[in-house]
């Protein structure tokens, strides 16, 4: 009924990164708890202000706003970060108006490492080693690891 909606370029196509895609994922959604939080915090205190009346009520606005302003740049960070994976390199590529890639070779990779905590393995993330490129929040860290050892060697 419905058409896919493919608004956006992948990393290859738009020329950031060289080869054809195998993965690419956005960091876990994990890493916007702590900013979340912290905008909750700073709403509530804003409202906790408001509700004490006179003379505290004027520190509402600016603390919900701050909050707010917090956590909408935090999202906006992480939606334009993106971990790709192609035949011929891992990088990771940040930012909007200035694109930022981190990189290494699958040639230069000789070994790829990953560590979970124990929430990262609830919550399926974790931090991927590969070479020179430490990459933490990777979703799905031991396939994404085991796909680059495959493609490296």
């Amino acid at each position: 009924m419905f058409a896919a909606r493919r608004d956006r370029k992948t990393a290859v196509e738009a020329g950031h990164v060289p080869g054809r895609t195998c993965w690419e994922s956005r960091r876990h959604a994990v890493v916007l708890a702590r900013p979340v939080a912290r905008a909750l915090a700073l709403g509530l205190a804003g409202f906790a202000c408001f509700l004490l009346g006179w003379p505290w009520m004027v520190a509402a606005p600016p603390l919900i706003a701050v909050g707010a302003l917090g956590a909408g740049l935090s999202v906006w960070r992480w939606e334009r970060t993106m971990v790709v994976l192609t035949t011929e390199e891992l990088a990771v590529l940040h930012g909007t108006l200035r694109r930022r890639t981190a990189s290494v070779s699958l040639g230069r990779i000789a070994t790829v490492e990953v560590e979970q905590s124990l929430l990262g393995r609830l919550l399926g993330y974790g931090t991927l080693l590969a070479g020179e490129l430490e990459i933490p929040f990777v979703p799905g860290p031991r396939d994404v690891g085991r796909l680059v050892a495959r493609l490296s060697a």
